[in-house]
């Protein structure tokens, strides 16, 4: 006599578990945010960190604010770039010597060029000619400066635009080289295999290819995400009010440089934790779900 087999456990689906991922890092900051302000509000501290704990609290929301947006807007540049630096390849082409070819040629020049010229200079370099030259050699980049000012909600105003812009640009120029990593990666006979069944170049390298390039790519990019967030230190240069801006104007008005540095690299390394934790949990629940 055989035994029933049991029902296989539900998996949750991917959409439920990413909104739950979502969610949770929601409160996860939230919580951090006001733990940090109950830490610096602690008589251990001298008065000047405790008066200025929520100036440290809002700068480190700036700080994630600037992390985030230019988190997501240089995934989405650093693909482009990557499958850009590719369009001549016979990922896209079939034939060389075609229009099509000397096409994915003339964006492959532009995208490597792009790439070329932010990974060779430094972030420093880039977000003063953000904020200060290309607003004058660019005046559409200008007039978007200037509308910027009159936001208003979060009071970020041009110079956190400016830096989103560099900062954006720069992690997309790195994340652009691990998606072309990622792609190479791929097996070749998965894209022999999509073109045998009528697939197309796009639709060859949207469903099958770059879904699997990304998760490949996933702990370099993560990675990424989490050197932006520390690399966003240098917005303050442009005067974006984020956690090392807030902890040098405590350092000018009380003269006590000690203290502010202190808070500064330990928000930083609080933020740190959490996003690493987080990404961590998507790129294993991202692992999990692919096999």
């Amino acid at each position: 006599m055989t035994t029933p087999r049991s029902a296989p456990a539900r998996q949750a689906a991917p959409g439920s578990n990413l909104l739950l991922w979502v969610i949770g890092a929601i409160v996860s900051f939230l919580v951090l945010f006001w733990l940090i302000t109950l830490a610096l509000q602690l008589p251990v501290w001298p008065e000047a960190i405790t008066k200025n704990a929520a100036l440290f609290v809002s700068g480190a929301k700036t700080t994630l604010y600037l992390t985030l947006v230019s988190g997501v807007l240089g995934l989405v540049l650093g693909v482009l770039l990557g499958l850009g630096k590719m369009a001549n390849t016979s990922l896209f082409v079939n034939t060389r010597g075609s229009v099509a070819y000397w096409i994915g040629s003339l964006i492959s020049a532009i995208c490597t060029f792009i790439v070329w010229v932010v990974r060779g200079t430094p972030l420093f370099v880039q977000l003063l000619f953000s904020y200060y030259a290309l607003p004058e050699l660019f005046p559409p980049f200008g007039k978007l400066l200037q509308w910027a000012d009159t936001w208003p909600f979060l009071e970020l105003g041009s110079a956190f635009v400016a830096a989103v812009f560099a900062l954006a640009l720069n992690v997309a120029a790195y994340n652009a080289e691990v998606v072309r990593g990622g792609v190479q990666g791929v097996p070749r006979g998965q894209v022999e295999a999509a073109r045998s069944l009528g697939l197309g170049s796009l639709s060859t390298m949207t469903t099958v290819v770059l879904p699997q390039a990304l998760r490949l790519a996933l702990p370099a990019l993560v990675n990424n995400i989490v050197a932006l967030l520390k690399d966003s230190s240098l917005a303050a240069t442009i005067a974006v009010t984020e956690i090392l801006r807030i902890a040098d104007q405590v350092r000018s008005s009380t003269f006590q440089p000690i203290p502010a540095l202190l808070v500064a690299a330990a928000v930083y390394l609080a933020l740190t934790t959490v996003l690493t934790f987080f990404t961590d949990q998507m790129e294993r629940r991202l692992k999990i779900a692919s096999r």
